[in-house]
């Protein structure tokens, strides 16, 4: 792995990481894109990679912020089961896919998300 490589997986990582703590999302908004923008991997590969990666930031991140207060463990513990079947499932149609077609999936979602968001954000005001 050369040393850009490695400088670019330093700052993705440090980048989602703050994401992750300050918006609670983090791993697939960031980890994927920069994999697959930055170092060229394939939708596939960075999709794996993010799901491996988020563990090391969703424990940091749920234990801060269940000093804080901020976390029901109730809720948390049922979506965490029902999601693990949800994971298996997903994986299988990822890899039933093309990555031109994953890349598109994830990009429509990221739009979608946002889409909401900022209507929600705007109508709050």
């Amino acid at each position: 792995m050369s040393a850009g490589s490695v400088v670019a997986l330093i700052l993705i990582g440090l980048l989602a990481g703050t994401i992750a703590g300050l918006l609670g999302v983090g791993g697939g908004v960031v980890f994927v894109p920069g994999l697959v923008i930055v170092l060229g991997l394939s939708q596939h590969v960075a999709e794996g990679t993010s799901l491996l990666a988020i563990l090391p930031v969703v424990i940091a991140g749920a234990a801060s912020q269940r000093r804080y207060g901020n976390v029901r463990g109730r809720d948390a513990l049922l979506i965490g089961v029902l999601s693990v079947g949800g994971a298996a499932g997903g994986v299988a149609l990822a890899n039933a896919l093309s990555g031109k077609a994953l890349q598109i999936a994830f990009a429509g979602l990221m739009l979608l998300i946002a889409a909401q968001l900022l209507r929600r954000a705007l109508r709050e005001r």
